[in-house]
């Protein structure tokens, strides 16, 4: 059973093997301080839901989600991707099946004709996206990065060397543990990839080519990242923190803005609202049971306004689709949020019927009608080895 990595700062170090165990997760507490936003009002109309199906795609549990226009992809913890063709209200059978590396794929990203995917051998594979006549999908292997360009030109330098745990030297470009997660800039020229190794990498998606590397970003494991359209990059760690990183004008390079430290325990997700740095809201998931909802002030500070309590267990993971948070955590429940004013919020549902904890999440606007409700689509994978899939039912404000 493989999960986030755990704080190490009792003692364990994040370069050991220990992953994150179910009775370590349930033992934090939540935090006290911070006031909870959830509205003790009832909600005037709350969420119906529906089940619309239950895939099961692998034969290990999937690790991974993401959506395009017409596909969903899941990757497993045995290194199976495969995409799905995505109706409305269901799909057709599986079209393609790759395989590459070894353990998870702990995340995925799509861009254009491309899917970048992050493994826990430490490589990030590219994969070329090309469809038939028949919507019918073919994937290459375009990259595994670091590039082999980049091994060689980085590696003949001695400069390019650095220190890592087990005072071993490597070249700056490799991640040296488990890529945990992946994001993309808005225009997707820059993707940015977070590893146990506690660095950050950006990477040039025209080339493949490793821009910069941020080493030791965190202090300890880095679980989750995030990057809004203002270009601000969110990183989330075992350390308890969350570090806000600005894009400099030589559009290589970053520089650290802040470090926001208001969870007791390790983080496992990021999710942002309105990434357009208007409103910005950053939602935080922890192994402290709460989701933190961060703002962006006029002086372009987050300040924490709050937390969202109920979950039972660890928040393992979070989506955010217009005015809905949804939250997926070990206690095998899925949580949707609405927010008012980004000051009181309302546990619209709870979604139950997965039998382990809730890996990854994704949503997307289904319909909206101004005179009728809202409709929205979730799809939920958990260590039970199902994906679900939801359509949830908002009413309009």
């Amino acid at each position: 059973m493989e999960f986030h990595r755990f704080n190490s700062s009792s003692g364990s170090s994040s370069d050991s093997n220990h992953h994150l165990q179910p009775s370590s997760l349930s033992s934090q507490r939540s935090m006290a301080s911070i006031p909870s936003l959830n509205s003790i009002h009832h909600h005037p109309s709350t969420a119906t839901h529906n089940l619309l199906t239950t895939l099961t795609p692998h034969t290990s549990y999937t690790s991974s989600l993401t959506l395009s226009a017409q596909f969903l992809y899941t990757g497993s913890s045995d290194s199976e991707i495969k995409s799905w063709n995505r109706t409305p209200l269901g799909f057709t059978n599986y079209n393609m099946v790759v395989s590459a590396g070894k353990g998870a794929i702990k995340s995925l990203v799509v861009h254009s004709n491309k899917l970048f995917s992050a493994h826990q051998d430490h490589k990030i594979r590219v994969w070329k996206i090309s469809n038939n006549q028949n919507h019918q999908q073919k994937h290459t292997l375009l990259a595994t990065l670091p590039a082999f360009s980049d091994r060689i030109s980085k590696g003949l330098i001695p400069k390019n060397h650095v220190k890592i745990r087990r005072h071993k030297k490597c070249t700056w470009v490799h991640h040296v543990d488990t890529v945990s997660a992946l994001a993309l800039s808005k225009d997707g020229t820059l993707l940015y990839s977070v590893s146990w190794d506690r660095t950050m990498k950006i990477w040039r998606t025209k080339d493949f080519t490793c821009l910069e590397s941020l080493i030791n970003a965190h202090d300890d494991a880095i679980n989750a990242v995030a990057v809004s359209d203002d270009g601000h990059v969110y990183t989330g760690s075992a350390d308890k923190r969350i570090k806000v990183w600005k894009k400099n004008q030589d559009e290589k390079t970053h520089t650290l803005l802040e470090s926001l430290e208001k969870h007791n325990s390790g983080i496992n997700a990021l999710a942002l609202s309105n990434s357009n740095g208007t409103n910005l809201l950053l939602y935080s998931g922890a192994c402290d049971r709460s989701i933190l909802v961060w703002e962006k002030e006029h002086d372009g500070k987050m300040v924490v306004v709050g937390a969202l309590r109920g979950h039972t267990k660890s928040i393992l993971c979070l989506a955010v689709v217009v005015d809905l948070i949804c939250s997926g955590s070990e206690d095998k429940t899925i949580r949707i949020w609405r927010g008012i004013d980004h000051k009181e919020y309302y546990c619209l549902a709870v979604l139950e019927g997965h039998r382990g904890p809730i890996k990854s999440l994704t949503m997307v606007e289904y319909h909206c009608d101004p005179s009728e409700e809202a409709s929205f689509i979730v799809y939920s994978s958990s260590l039970d080895c199902d994906i679900k899939v939801w359509q949830i039912f908002v009413p309009l404000i």
